[in-house]
């Protein structure tokens, strides 16, 4: 996952440069950008993974400066460092008090500034993560990446992708193997999201059997015909010879009858989004669930797409 971090400095791109040099071995991790203070609602837009202001290159007031990127309802938890020639101990504590995270008084230590930006970032994304079962970003995060692009008014899609029947093989072969069906998927899923090139590509669990996958524009119909090939092919192999010879498992319902089910498949639906249709991430997910409701109703693995119309 890449992380964007913004340097307000109205002055030069000194700060920025110094920090490309520090983690120039992780440059494809860390992407640093200078903007000045009037550019603000650029940064916000975007949603970065960590704001640092160069209070001694600005012409605000700190304080209130800092209050009102925390009024800002999308960038409520992005952390914040200040760095200050500043000294005084009471000016610290009142930039603190505005839910910054770091002041950190010049002159700058090199090593002491690279692990206080590389541990704040890391902690912030291992705390939106809400699945330690398969290592992706949750729903905070899933917002997050929805939000950012529709501020920024892109073209995208987002894929929605959903197990048939998971709760009977659960029944059947319980929850440990359900856990081992649930990773085989985020690695299918990731496997071929990833292939795509050029893409600014995302992938989310929502918890249990749901993930979600945002995208550039691409060939929908072969990125999900190559997760659903992968899917049938495989996913027999978390069943036994029996349940796969006769293609459905046994599960008793409350009142003691035996139901058969079909083997777990996957559902996919793909909506398309234009920020000039879709304003906002509540209007994407009340469409979602319409796609969704079709792809669920096809006995077996499918997927629907619901291009954006003129």
């Amino acid at each position: 996952m890449v992380h964007d971090i913004y340097i307000i400095d109205n002055n030069n791109n000194e700060l920025r440069d110094q920090l490309i040099e520090s983690f120039r071995r992780e440059a494809d991790e860390y992407k640093f950008k200078t903007i000045t203070t009037s550019e603000i609602e650029v940064a916000l837009r975007n949603i970065p993974s960590l704001l640092i202001i160069n209070e001694d290159n600005t012409d605000i007031n700190i304080v209130e400066f800092c209050k009102s990127i925390r009024s800002n309802e999308d960038n409520s938890i992005t952390p914040i460092i200040v760095i200050s020639a500043n000294r005084e101990k009471e000016h610290a504590v009142e930039v603190l008090k505005t839910d910054v995270q770091y002041y950190i008084k010049k002159p700058l230590d090199d090593e002491y500034f690279y692990y206080t930006i590389k541990n704040i970032v890391g902690l912030l994304t291992k705390n939106r993560r809400v699945s330690p079962l398969t290592g992706l970003p949750g729903n905070v995060q899933i917002q997050t990446e929805m939000k950012k692009r529709l501020l920024n008014k892109d073209t995208f899609a987002i894929l929605y992708f959903d197990l048939d029947n998971f709760k009977a093989y659960n029944d059947v072969c319980g929850f440990a193997n359900g856990d081992e069906i649930i990773k085989f998927t985020a690695r299918t899923i990731s496997k071929h999201v990833h292939q795509i090139e050029g893409a600014d590509n995302f992938i989310g669990h929502v918890g249990g059997d749901d993930f979600v996958s945002i995208i550039n524009q691409t060939d929908y119909d072969k990125l999900c015909q190559g997760i659903i090939d992968e899917f049938d092919r495989y996913a027999i192999d978390y069943y036994n010879e029996i349940d796969v010879e006769r293609g459905y498992v046994e599960v008793a319902n409350r009142r003691g009858i035996i139901e058969q089910f079909p083997l777990t498949t996957i559902s996919i639906a793909v909506l398309e989004v234009d920020s000039k249709i879709y304003k906002t991430t509540l209007e994407i997910g009340e469409v979602a669930g319409q796609i969704k409701h079709k792809a669920k109703a096809v006995l077996g693995s499918t997927y629907v797409i619901n291009r954006r119309r003129f």
